[in-house]
């Protein structure tokens, strides 16, 4: 069995938390490390709420080439102080949203800033899909639902999954915003591919 310490260093590189949390949650969860790292982030969550409100005006535009030259990013996530947009764990998680734009290719920052134009059309599209059609009338409306929710996992950068990790990149956000002690936003990103359409 683990020692102690070795749970805690376990916990902080799976976490990114700080000592006395990850010693507190391996407590409340009976040294279980799942456990240790559900309760890190509903407490994350709980921080990340309280912060919600803060204005965020600090931070970085970070530029990311991928590929050989062939994609670019360019992202802005903002933080509260000029002192966080300086430390390392925000210029990393700024990298990590950045090569998140490149692979994965998010048309939006989130659900909340899909024009209504785009969400409309969408909707259209998919109550006509023939797989849709083919179901009762009575419950397209929720199997339209369903696919706008797969939608969002695609388009919306908060709402694709991180890498190969069980959380969106919201929840990654969360967990900084717990571990960094400041409200964190993505404000913007665009993302160039050579050779594509303008």
């Amino acid at each position: 069995m683990a020692s102690l310490s070795d749970l805690v260093k376990e916990l902080r590189e799976k976490t990114g938390a700080g000592i006395l949390d990850c010693q507190k949650a391996l407590s409340e969860s009976g040294n279980n490390i799942d456990k240790a790292i559900d309760y890190l982030r509903q407490k994350g969550l709980a921080a990340a709420q309280k912060k919600a409100g803060r204005e965020t005006n600090q931070g970085l535009v970070h530029a990311y080439i991928h590929a050989g030259g062939k994609i670019g990013v360019l992202i802005e996530v903002n933080c509260e102080t000029d002192f966080v947009a300086r430390t390392d764990e925000f210029q990393k998680l700024v990298r990590d949203l950045a090569i998140q734009v490149a692979g994965m290719a998010p048309v939006y920052v989130d659900v909340d800033r899909v024009p209504e134009a785009d969400l409309e059309a969408r909707k259209r599209e998919l109550a006509v899909d023939e797989a849709v059609q083919k179901k009762p009338e009575h419950i397209r409306p929720q199997i339209v639902e369903g696919q706008l929710k797969k939608w969002y996992s695609q388009v919306c950068l908060l709402e694709q999954p991180f890498r190969d990790e069980d959380r969106t990149v919201r929840d990654l956000i969360t967990d900084r915003i717990a571990t960094i002690g400041e409200n964190i936003r993505v404000r913007r990103f665009v993302r160039y591919a050579l050779g594509e359409e303008l």
